[in-house]
């Protein structure tokens, strides 16, 4: 399975995100499955693509080619796809993921699960992303999602696309 994982590629986070990042890293490489990901060397990124490749797992980096021309890639990417922008990196994880998580992370995070949802409530494919709720860091997410669906503001039952999981 390939798994993409969307997070904070800053440094300056809580020390128990890392600790968390790391065990689901190691999960997904000693269960055989390939982490697709932005690439980067630096926060959680730079955590979870070492995790998976210290765990024997295979790194998929999309990098877009300014990180490239920052010397901004990570040494654990086994395989890297070039792209131009943000917008192309999203895409590319869209097409190779069969499942998302989204750690801890900023606006870089959002904007990418919010595309991965929005995507998948208008049948471009039917692929969960999964809020790795860390220390809850989701809650205030969950919190306006649950008004949205009160409020009849989401298709459906945004649980059926959303899988939240508490650690």
């Amino acid at each position: 399975m390939e798994i993409a994982v969307f997070c904070s590629a800053n440094n300056n986070i809580d020390p128990d995100y890392y600790r968390l990042t790391e065990t689901l890293g190691r999960w997904i490489g000693e269960n055989g499955h390939t982490l697709v990901y932005g690439g980067g060397n630096s926060g959680l990124m730079e955590c979870i693509g070492k995790s998976v490749h210290k765990a024997g797992g295979r790194t998929i980096g999309v990098i877009p080619r300014i990180m490239e021309e920052g010397r901004r890639m990570s040494d654990y990417v086994d395989v890297e796809i070039p792209c131009e922008d943000l917008t192309d990196r999203k895409a590319i994880m869209m097409e190779r993921a069969d499942v998302f998580y989204a750690l801890p992370g900023g606006v870089g995070t959002l904007d990418e699960v919010f595309t991965i949802i929005a995507s998948n409530t208008i049948g471009y494919h039917q692929k969960k992303v999964v809020l790795y709720n860390m220390k809850g860091f989701w809650n205030s997410l969950i919190a306006l999602l649950d008004d949205l669906q009160k409020r009849n503001m989401i298709r459906g039952n945004y649980h059926d696309f959303i899988e939240i999981k508490d650690f």
